[in-house]
């Protein structure tokens, strides 16, 4: 059977890097086998995109289109390990804050006069008492012996839940013995303990004390008291008390957000299982060069393309913290308040079991800490955290400004409620002149004669108040309410916070 042949001419460039099409085959019916093909499954020889045009021959890309797609994915994965590695950065810094400090090997730091605005800690308080240490597996298992009336908890390397310690934890507050085991542990576990296995050599311990009657001595006392940290080698030795107070010390534990964040992230990588993050995380620091056992060393190309991905990245990130579009993250539909716990679950899934990646990004790019016991929603139980990071007519906090924030009487909190300011910049404390950026309930705050509570927030004390926080002009800021012991008006929203109003 005789049939017509479809003539394609094409010219070949000098490179034989690319082909320039003159024509384009209409196979029709030509052939035997022909059948119809939907356009929808083919390519066609150029398209514009956000990264330029592509262009094919017949469906294969040339030279130049194999290299914009080339640069792009690996760019994207330098983002997405970007959002998805910030919880294993901030945890690179604060493993590094602690070996600065000394806080290793069973030696423990404490705020036992609180935290001030001196140390760069993501949205820390001021009205806790502060303890930290840095424990490694490697060696084998370790004890922890948590003291009575405390919130602490483990958190392995990529700040994913252990246990609790304290009120939260099975020793519900009476104080106990907790036994961490690393990955891979085959020995016997003996009795008498609390015992839970970490997906990482490297975790952190992080808890905090309460105030008494606005004193921080009687559980900064009992802690060190009753906190140890220990070998199982060592059980049933005496082991001395071995703390760092830290406070009013110049303490840095925030990751970085240019090229040295993927070399602070690489550590884990090369320290931790192959596995400790899942294939499909450790697949994607694969893809840009962080593989364990081999250096991290980007090429020129590579450094250049990674450098831009980790500018976006915290991009991405800050655009989520400061400028977010997810509905579910405001506590009022009127209003400019915001919940750091999305869904309300400490993994940040949905309700169908998907991870949630921005609400993720959202909470560890400006806090730490990963328990259970921060969703809790049970009156009188816990604490409750509301963030604003807009005014009430929705523009940035301007440091060179006067806002006024009315609380109104009656807080739903049955210990006390307070509120303080950050930098945007650190996600820490501001630091001001106040060694304390913030306010609380526990302190002798004026109130109005209906019980509510008007704070000035501003660079200088107005002659006629009392509750005044200070700013800086040239910088934002961004604030948190507490409420400790929060009430059911909280959770029901019968009681609510107003929005900061600029004082014209």
């Amino acid at each position: 059977m005789a049939f017509k042949r479809n003539v394609i001419r094409f010219k070949l460039k000098a490179t034989g890097a690319a082909f320039l099409i003159s024509a384009i085959p209409a196979f029709a019916t030509d052939y035997k086998m022909t059948t119809p093909i939907p356009a929808e499954i083919t390519t066609p020889d150029s398209v514009d995109t956000r990264i330029g045009k592509l262009e094919y021959f017949d469906g294969v890309p040339t030279e130049d289109t194999a290299r914009k797609v080339f640069d792009q994915i690996d760019f994207s994965r330098g983002v997405e390990t970007f959002l998805n590695g910030i919880p294993g950065a901030s945890m690179v810094a604060l493993r590094a804050a602690n070996r600065a400090v000394g806080t290793v090997d069973g030696t423990i730091g404490i705020f036992q006069d609180l935290m001030d605005s001196k140390s760069l800690f993501l949205t820390a308080n001021t009205e806790s008492i502060y303890y930290a240490s840095w424990i490694d597996l490697k060696d084998g298992p370790v004890v922890i012996e948590s003291p009575p009336k405390v919130l602490g908890v483990v958190n392995d390397f990529w700040f994913r839940y252990v246990t609790d310690l304290g009120n939260a934890g099975p020793d519900k507050g009476k104080g106990g013995k907790y036994l961490i085991l690393p990955p891979g542990y085959q020995g016997k576990v003996p009795k008498g303990y609390f015992v839970y296995r970490s997906q990482t050599f490297g975790n952190l311990v992080l808890g905090r004390g309460f105030t008494v009657n606005g004193s921080a001595k009687v559980a900064a006392d009992a802690i060190k008291q009753k906190m140890r940290i220990y070998p199982l080698s060592e059980a049933g030795k005496t082991h001395a008390a071995k703390f760092v107070d830290l406070s009013g010390h110049e303490v840095n534990t925030v990751h970085a957000n240019d090229f040295r964040f993927y070399e602070e992230l690489n550590q884990i990588v090369q320290e931790e299982p192959e596995d400790s993050y899942g294939p499909d995380m450790m697949g994607l620091f694969n893809a840009i060069g962080m593989v364990k056992g081999k250096p991290f060393a980007p090429d020129e190309r590579m450094k250049a393309i990674l450098t831009d991905a980790v500018a976006v990245g915290n991009a991405t990130a800050r655009a989520i913290d400061f400028r977010g579009r997810a509905e579910d993250a405001s506590i009022y539909s009127d209003r400019h308040w915001n919940t750091p716990f999305i869904g309300g679950s400490y993994q940040w899934l949905t309700p169908g079991g998907a991870r949630n990646f921005d609400a993720r990004t959202m909470f560890f790019y400006a806090a730490t800490v990963n328990t259970p016991a921060m969703t809790v929603a049970m009156p009188g139980i816990g604490s409750q955290y509301a963030s604003v990071n807009l005014d009430a007519e929705g523009k940035p906090f301007d440091g060179a400004k006067t806002y006024r924030l009315h609380v109104p009487a009656k807080v739903p909190a049955k210990d006390f409620w307070s509120i303080v300011i950050y930098d945007t910049q650190t996600r820490s404390m501001l630091q001001t002149d106040q060694q304390f950026p913030s306010l609380s309930s526990e302190k002798d705050l004026k109130k109005n004669a209906d019980g509510s509570t008007d704070i000035v927030f501003s660079p200088e004390k107005p002659a006629d108040t009392t509750n005044w926080v200070q700013t800086i002009p040239g910088k934002s800021w961004f604030t948190i309410f507490r409420l400790y012991g929060p009430l059911e008006p909280w959770f029901d929203k019968s009681w609510k916070l107003e929005d900061f109003v600029e004082a014209k």
